[in-house]
């Protein structure tokens, strides 16, 4: 019954609210006075009716104790009509006093306090003085990686959600969240989107064309990054106003596709500083495998450098006695002329390979999954697809129907004379089980995986993948490299080529003196000079006050080096 009550006095409450909190407060004040003083007065009357009397101080004592239930007993009516009084004062003592008085402080006072509490936590819009920030329509696990490098580099940033218990959750764990309807044009306005550096807006494809739309609904000039799932998608993003719309599983897809061993050695560019080239090229089954650096000759045979190496996941800047191994993976750099030099220095030992002349099977037939088959379809390489949703399989010539972890579909799909297995489905842990499976049946065979999660990335190595790309990964360098395009570029797994002013103590010394790579370890890939870029410079060549440096390492020795040579003041 008292359940019921509160549930229909709340009720109540939130429709008067709508009106006036504060008139509802003074009737009800009202209310409780007067019954207060109408009960003390029957008090009186009923104690004479008794043959008793009692002081007004007494009446008012005697109507606290009873509607409040403390009841001290030491005044007491001794006629059934005095009891029954009794009873009624009580009676309104716990509907007003223990009922509707605690339920009208949580929603006049309690309620709002605690909701101002919250608009505190999870406000409506940023400070005035924000800018160069970016926003995010979207929070996933993709996401928190994106805010980690953001975190990293000094960028500013905001999360934009609709749900006000969302926004507490995130609040609590530490994010900058703002509160807003995704397709109020107002959102934005309070979010000072004038002044934002990116709007990063990765919801699915139709809520995407909704946010974009709105947003340019009030600013058609900031810069804006959209994720299209479907392909259909593509086109109707740009027409809704989109800067920037990739597919980021197709992206992924290619990007897997290119490691494939045995097929095409050719360096894979994955990333351009003006003439600059970065790219990465595999050294498994290539004259390479086996050879330290020095016995390589790669700078004296076609003029590019090797400034860094992967290692099952793990980037190293290489010295003249680091070995090349099965696993190795080079990041070469050089202008294009030079990596077609590696190109053909490289292919001639690799077309001796003979026994590799099986499909490359690909389990996981999803986006990432066709993606992968339509870039091995365009470079011309035979592929087979496992997968096991007949609707997939059954429009694809190259896909067969049936379950990856199933040894007899594997070998029908080609598993003994493949020369790569590339793992494309989207659950981590099923890749990681998938990869120590292959790996057992094929301890040869390369086998490439897909990670969503970076966290996992190192689990695979240890499971048997040769290369792991993650999906988290690849969409961050995407978006972080269109922030400052001419400052900074991230490449795969945290690998970033950034310029530098010359700090004054490197001045009129030669790159051989200063030892930067053993110091800091990131690795001078060129030096701007007079708008000229040289590339690969002699280790001989003396800095001069006006150079800017471009460098290559990792987070970490990138770091080093600015704590160590910080640009120079202009």
């Amino acid at each position: 019954m008292l359940k019921t009550m509160a549930t229909q006095l709340t009720i109540i409450f939130q429709m008067g609210s709508k009106k006036s909190n504060g008139w509802i407060l003074i009737k009800f004040a009202l209310i409780l006075a007067f019954l207060f003083a109408l009960f003390s007065v029957l008090f009186h009357v009923l104690m004479v009716y008794e043959g008793r009397q009692y002081s007004w101080v007494t009446g008012f004592y005697w109507t606290l104790t009873t509607m409040s239930t403390l009841g001290f007993g030491d005044i007491t009516f001794h006629s059934d009509i005095g009891r029954l009084f009794s009873v009624v004062v009580l009676f309104s003592g716990i509907v007003f006093l223990l009922v509707m008085l605690p339920f009208t402080f949580i929603q006049f006072f309690y309620a709002p306090w605690l909701e101002e509490q919250n608009k505190a936590r999870a406000p409506r819009s940023v400070p005035d003085t924000m800018s160069g920030h970016v926003i995010l329509t979207h929070f996933d696990a993709v996401a928190v990686m994106l805010i980690e490098k953001l975190n990293q580099y000094g960028f500013a940033y905001v999360i934009l959600t609709a749900e006000l218990q969302d926004a507490l959750d995130l609040y609590d764990k530490g994010y900058h969240v703002v509160v807003g309807e995704r397709d109020d044009p107002e959102t934005y306005r309070r979010l000072r989107i004038a002044q934002a550096a990116l709007v990063v807006v990765l919801n699915d494809d139709i809520a995407s064309t909704n946010i974009i739309y709105t947003i340019r609904e009030t600013n058609d000039k900031v810069r804006t990054v959209t994720n299209a799932d479907l392909e259909d998608s593509l086109d109707i993003l740009k027409l809704a106003g989109s800067t920037h719309v990739f597919q980021f599983t197709k992206m992924l897809g290619s990007a897997l596709s290119r490691r494939v061993l045995g097929i095409n050695m050719q360096a894979n560019i994955i990333g351009q500083f003006d003439e600059l080239l970065i790219a990465e090229a595999p050294a498994m089954r290539t004259w390479l495998q086996g050879k330290t650096m020095a016995e390589s000759r790669l700078r004296e045979i076609c003029g590019v450098t090797a400034v860094g190496v992967w290692e099952q996941g793990k980037f190293h800047i290489p010295t003249a006695a680091t070995r090349i191994g099965e696993s190795t993976v080079l990041v070469l750099a050089g202008t294009k002329e030079q990596l077609e030099q590696f190109d053909a220095a490289v292919a001639v030992e690799d077309k001796t390979q003979t026994d590799t002349s099986g499909p490359v099977v690909v389990l996981g037939g999803g986006r990432v999954g066709q993606a992968v088959a339509e870039a091995l379809h365009i470079r011309g390489i035979d592929y087979c697809v496992v997968e096991k949703k007949p609707g997939i399989a059954d429009k694809h010539p190259n896909f067969i129907h049936g379950s990856a972890a199933d040894r007899n579909t594997l070998m029908e799909a080609g598993l003994e004379k493949t020369p790569s297995i590339i793992i494309t489905t989207h659950d981590d842990n099923l890749n990681i089980y998938l990869t120590i499976y292959c790996r057992r049946l094929r301890p040869d065979v390369q086998i490439i995986s897909r990670a969503s999660l970076d966290r996992n990335i190192n689990t695979m190595h240890r499971a048997g993948a040769n290369l792991v790309m993650s999906f988290s990964s690849l969409l961050t360098t995407t978006i972080m490299n269109l922030i400052q395009p001419q400052k900074m570029l991230m490449l795969s797994e945290g690998l970033n080529v950034f310029r530098m002013a010359l700090n004054p103590k490197l001045e009129n010394k030669s790159l051989i003196d200063i030892q930067i790579r053993e110091t800091t370890g990131c690795s001078v890939v060129a030096i701007k000079r007079d708008e000229k870029l040289i590339i690969n410079p002699d280790p001989a060549i003396v800095l001069e006050k006006k150079d800017q440096l471009v460098l290559i390492g990792t987070a970490s020795s990138e770091k080093m080096f600015i704590e160590k040579y910080p640009a120079a003041s202009k």
